[in-house]
């Protein structure tokens, strides 16, 4: 399906949509796992288990809760198989780490989301990961100067799938929401789009596929690349 009109607002989730989400997170995990687990294989094993993650083949699975859940829910899944540490404690510790994650472009970012700003699109980044890690990841990778707005499960609007960090990003560009359009790579991505009443866009920079993402999508596409050439047609 093609757009209706040419958006005035485009909003990305990060990860599996500007980042390849396998290669940015997949050796990042092995070595949080084993660093938390201390070098013990068993409880290693443990963790990944509860994370839904194939340390084997270093990439997480499909309906992994670190694939579309926030940094609290991942923290509150590790906790029992870490007894004494507190949810907080390992909440801010994952935190810290997905901060310093190596974060691999899916596509060459900078001059996609440059052309967009400069074409007078407000540019918006909703994410289940913690806005400081987003942050400093945007700030590593040299492309969080073109974003008007960046929201993490953290920063006061709810997480994905709800709407309010899309709404939030409407309502902070003097937008419609009807004139925005969500991109992400999971189905809490469409959800949130879609209940706040924005067009949606699946990519697949993630480790969802077609027929996870179309039923809810307007469009699915092989990633943000492909972006430009569907709006377009709005134009």
């Amino acid at each position: 399906m093609q757009p209706r009109h040419a958006p005035a607002g485009l909003l990305f989730d990060k990860d599996g949509t500007l980042f390849d989400f396998q290669r940015s997170w997949g050796g990042w995990a092995r070595d949080v796992i084993s660093d938390l687990a201390g070098g013990d294989p068993g409880l290693a094993a443990r963790l990944a288990d509860a994370l839904g993650y194939d340390a084997g083949n270093l990439v997480f699975l499909p309906g992994s809760l670190s694939i579309a859940g926030t940094v609290r829910e991942q923290a509150e899944a590790i906790a029992p198989h870490l007894p004494g540490r507190g949810v907080a404690a390992l909440e801010a510790r994952l935190v810290a780490a997905a901060g310093r994650a190596p974060m691999i472009p899916a596509v060459p970012l900078r001059p996609l989301l440059a052309a967009w700003r400069a074409q007078g699109l407000s540019l918006g980044i909703a994410t289940n990961d913690a806005e400081v890690a987003a942050r400093q990841q945007l700030e590593a990778t040299e492309i969080i100067d073109v974003f008007h707005f960046i929201a993490g499960y953290d920063s006061g609007f709810g997480a994905k799938p709800g709407p309010g960090m899309c709404l939030a990003f409407a309502e902070a560009r003097g937008l419609d929401p009807s004139d925005c359009v969500m991109v992400g790579d999971s189905r809490h991505d469409l959800e949130a789009g879609r209940a706040a009443g924005m067009r949606v866009v699946g990519v697949l920079t993630g480790p969802a596929g077609v027929d996870d993402l179309a039923p809810l999508a307007d469009a699915v596409l092989p990633d943000i690349g492909a972006l430009p050439a569907w709006l377009a047609a709005a134009g």
